[in-house]
């Protein structure tokens, strides 16, 4: 597989372990419906800090999860090697989406503010709970404290401004929490 160049990608899944003898393996898929991620062509693989263009040859439904062929991999000890290596696409290949909606990978990695402009951490990742979802904020070296929070994605009753331009969202949060 040969090393591609960083363009403007998004994660969208990521390898897991093999399945079966014939180099088959588990895809874990952040997308909704999960097999969404099927259509999104090509995939960069980054693996160990590095870009790789993937080719399918097969995917499909297994279960409850999904299992796709790659172009190179023909044994399980090769898609071993390949296990949590992250899945990503050209954002642009993505739906675009309504004003104010956002998709996880654009939310990851900003700062959280409270609305007097308190700095709470950074959005490590999102959770997805059934009722609604939660941002996972880590502490930075210049938050409040080293608390790690879940604070819920309520846009208007939590969150009040996303600004990704300034890579930031303003919460109306209590920072004991």
């Amino acid at each position: 597989m040969e090393q591609t160049a960083d363009e403007k990608l998004t994660l969208v899944g990521k390898l897991a372990a093999p399945y079966g003898v014939k180099g088959w393996v588990k895809i874990y898929s952040y997308t909704d419906p999960i097999d969404n991620l099927f259509s999104y062509k090509p995939w960069q693989v980054k693996r160990d800090g590095q870009w790789f263009p993937v080719k399918l040859e097969a995917a499909k439904r297994h279960g409850k999860g999904l299992i796709a062929k790659l172009a190179g991999i023909e044994s399980p000890e090769q898609a071993r090697d390949w296990g949590g290596a992250e899945i990503y696409v050209s954002l642009d290949q993505l739906p675009e989406l309504e004003a104010g909606e956002y998709y996880w990978s654009q939310l990851e990695n900003l700062l959280v503010l409270t609305e007097s402009g308190e700095l709470l951490g950074r959005v490590d990742h999102l959770i997805e709970t059934g009722s609604n979802d939660v941002l996972v904020v880590k502490a930075t070296a210049d938050s409040r404290d080293k608390t790690e929070r879940l604070i819920p994605y309520l846009p208007e009753q939590v969150i009040k401004e996303i600004d990704l331009d300034a890579g930031t969202i303003r919460v109306d949060w209590d920072p004991e929490f």
